[in-house]
């Protein structure tokens, strides 16, 4: 089979955005999606507010889209936004979570801009290996490669820890070095999914009976960053689980019981530092979850997708713009505003 170019479908690589995101103090926003609206709603809210944007998809994600549609779903993003009057658009395609050279080989060669490689798991030497295989080959192709060292607690999709160990300052440099990442993902005490606390680990405010996760570990943040000085950082696991959702949730026949996420203000000021990419999946989940459940509660003769999902989509979108200026601060960043 032949490889598809990704420059060829409109779509860039990371490399310079991260610089950007670096120096100027802003992080670059990862949505994971995994159906139309979720795009829709991504590009919609990325292009009106002059956004660089990481389409981001999971292993299952792209069993669930098929590798050939996600390509032209890719191309078809670019267009969109161009559309929308975003001239020039930076739309990065990315690998979340590789679990094997094989796979991210496979996103390399139909047109993915990104990849990652997680070997977070194994032992740290294959971890090396196994981020330098995948590094070596994307780079022929101009794909850059995100790794990652030190372990995230939660689930989702693929990935499932019960305990989260956070990233050892001491081992940036060399794991970096001998592996060529051209970013990093650490462990700082954020976690996937909705649930990424326990009770036990928050306190509960008194007033509202709402969990308050613990802060993050920005002394660790801090270390990495004067071994690894203007290195691209990246955070995972990093919604905020928004309690509007959560609510309308639970309002309409849902169950999610101290669901409970990570403080827009300590993402403002990760951002603020070299963490210049964050993961956003579960509030674009919840905010779907949202408009569906609270749609055919409130019309149960509807049968139409498009008037429930249409709805899910205007939460998506708000939560997007949301998350852009008022957490990420990506908002006219790119690199051509004309």
């Amino acid at each position: 089979m032949a490889i598809v170019d990704y420059k060829k479908l409109g779509l860039v690589n990371t490399r310079e955005m991260f610089k950007r995101a670096v120096n100027g103090g802003w992080a670059v926003p990862a949505f994971n999606f995994n159906n139309l609206e979720q795009l829709q709603a991504i590009i919609k809210a990325s292009a009106t507010l002059k956004s660089p944007v990481i389409l981001q998809v999971s292993k299952g994600a792209r069993e669930y889209a098929d590798p050939v549609l996600l390509r032209y779903l890719g191309a078809g993003a670019v267009a969109y936004a161009k559309e929308l009057g975003c001239n020039h658009p930076e739309v990065v395609l990315h690998l979340d979570h590789g679990d094997s050279f094989e796979l991210c080989k496979s996103c390399v060669d139909n047109g993915f801009s990104s990849v990652m490689i997680d070997g977070s798991s194994l032992p740290y030497e294959e971890n090396i290996a196994l981020t330098k295989k995948v590094v070596d080959y994307a780079h022929q192709y101009g794909v850059t490669v995100e790794g990652e060292l030190g372990v995230l607690a939660g689930v989702e999709d693929e990935v499932s820890a019960e305990e989260s160990h956070y990233t050892r300052p001491e081992e940036v440099i060399d794991f970096s070095g001998r592996s060529g990442v051209d970013s990093l993902a650490i462990s700082i005490g954020t976690s996937h999914g909705a649930y990424k606390f326990k009770p036990e680990q928050c306190t509960r405010d008194p007033k509202t009976g709402r969990l308050i996760p613990p802060p993050l570990a920005f002394d660790i943040l801090a270390e990495i960053e004067k071994k690894l000085p203007g290195f691209p950082i990246v955070l995972h696991g990093s919604s905020s689980v928004p309690q509007k959702f959560v609510d309308i949730i639970n309002q309409y026949g849902g169950n999610l019981p101290d669901a409970v996420g990570i403080p827009e203000e300590q993402l403002r000021k990760a951002a603020k530092s070299a963490v210049c990419k964050i993961n956003i999946d579960s509030d674009s989940r919840l905010a779907f979850t949202a408009g569906v459940r609270e749609t055919l509660a409130k019309h149960p003769e509807y049968f139409d997708p498009r008037k429930y999902c249409g709805v899910a989509r205007e939460y998506m979108t708000e939560m997007y713009e949301h998350k852009i200026t008022d957490v990420l601060g990506s908002d006219n960043k790119l690199a051509n505003l004309d």
